[in-house]
């Protein structure tokens, strides 16, 4: 039965960086309420953040880990999009602005700024050809029917999945939001990114659903979906969440322009 299998874990390695987020969060949170600018750390961007967090937090401690590590692959496709995209969105959103700044404590914050070598290597990182890419790469390598079984078949090399899948979202996620207006992109390139983002999901969506045998053998059907029909939804759940989240992002990025009362012709 579904039920049966519908555990729930609470393995140390994902609730310590929760914890540590979430600390993070209310710190920075509260010391600009103390400064009397509850408007830059409302409660809404409170509930944005919780949201966020839970959402990352769901895909790794509840039934849908074990029951996409065991049975399903849409499951296991729900989770990579749950702590990768949209859980990982919503918290990039909820710290924009000053926010940002005062997540960390200043005696955490300084020596960071002041280190050339971390610096570069964020500058490096955050270059729209270089997190395109480490996004891209990302979704191919793990997504290989060997190196997918691997990471079920061994915890640590799971571990590691997991974690490619969060740092690539907040890489990616950082640059289309841009929280800390540095303005690495455009307007035009963040909408640009967003369709590339998309169109390189597609290409994964397609290869499973348009795919006559089943890629993964450790699926073999469950819960009345054979392993062909579990193979199909998989690529349409993907499909479906990057719609929801690149979609809401493009729709936000020109909202402002099509709201701009045209000009008459002369």
């Amino acid at each position: 039965m579904l039920v049966g299998h519908a555990a729930w874990s609470a393995p140390p390695s994902v609730i310590a960086p929760a914890v540590l987020a979430f600390l993070f969060f209310v710190h920075g949170w509260l010391r600009l309420r103390r400064r009397g600018r509850r408007d830059l750390a409302d409660w809404k961007r409170a509930a944005v953040f919780v949201s966020g967090l839970l959402i990352v937090l769901a895909g790794l401690v509840s039934p849908i880990h074990t029951l996409g590590e065991n049975h399903l692959l849409w499951v296991h496709m729900l989770q990579h999009v749950l702590i990768g995209d949209l859980g990982i969105a919503l918290m990039v959103v909820s710290v924009r602005g000053p926010l940002l700044v005062f997540l960390l404590p200043p005696r955490v914050l300084a020596p960071i700024a002041r280190d050339r070598d971390v610096r570069a290597v964020l500058s490096f990182l955050l270059r729209p050809p270089v997190t395109f890419g480490l996004w891209v790469v990302n979704l191919a390598v793990w997504h290989i029917p060997s190196v997918y079984t691997s990471a079920v078949l061994h915890p640590v090399l799971h571990d590691l999945e997991h974690a490619c899948w969060v740092i690539a979202g907040l890489l990616v996620w950082t640059l289309l939001i841009d929280p800390g207006s540095h303005h690495r992109l455009s307007t035009g390139g963040r909408v640009a990114l967003a369709v590339a983002i998309f169109d390189a999901g597609q290409v994964l969506t397609d290869l499973l659903v348009f795919s006559f045998h089943p890629l993964y053998p450790l699926y073999r059907g469950a819960y009345g979906l054979s392993a062909s029909s579990d193979q199909k939804l998989a690529g349409l759940v993907m499909m479906a969440e990057q719609l929801l989240t690149l979609g809401t992002l493009v729709f936000v990025l020109i909202r402002p322009r099509l709201r701009q009362p045209r000009l008459a012709p002369a």
